[in-house]
C-alpha cells in the first residue's frame, strides 16, 4: 500500500546514514531486514534497495560507526549482521541535532504566509 509521493533520491540519500544509525541503535540486523524497516516506517515512501544500502553499510564500517558479523541461520546460510559501536551512537546524536535543525528551519517557513 502507497501512502503518498516518494521522497526525492537526494532526500533519501542524505538520510541513508541516520536512518540506518538510527535502526542499529534499536539492535543488531542485516541488510534486508534494514530495507524493509525503512519500507514499513516510511509507509512505503522511501525504497532501498541492495545497491543503495550495501555501500553506506560499508562506509559506516570503514568510519568504525558500525561493525558486522557473519551468522549462519539454521538453513545453511549465513547472513551478516550490522550493529551500532560507540562512535556510531555519537554520530547518530550528530545527525539527530542537524535534522532537528533542518526541521526547525522547516517548520518555520511553513508557518508564514505568502502573498
Amino acid at each position: 500500500m502507497h501512502y503518498g509521493p516518494m521522497l526525492r533520491k537526494e532526500l533519501v540519500a542524505a538520510s541513508a546514514e541516520p536512518l540506518i544509525l538510527s535502526i542499529l541503535a534499536e539492535g543488531e540486523s542485516y541488510g534486508y531486514a534494514i530495507i524493509q524497516e525503512i519500507k514499513t516506517r516510511s509507509q512505503n515512501r522511501m525504497e532501498w534497495t541492495d545497491g543503495m544500502l550495501y555501500p553506506v553499510l560499508h562506509r559506516l564500517e570503514r568510519k568504525g560507526q558500525i561493525k558486522s558479523r557473519w551468522v549462519e541461520a539454521e538453513s545453511g546460510r549465513k547472513r551478516k549482521y550490522y550493529s551500532l559501536k560507540q562512535p556510531g551512537k555519537k554520530a547518530l546524536a550528530e545527525h539527530r541535532e542537524h535534522w532537528a535543525i533542518v526541521h526547525a528551519v522547516l517548520t518555520g517557513f511553513g508557518h508564514q504566509s505568502y502573498v
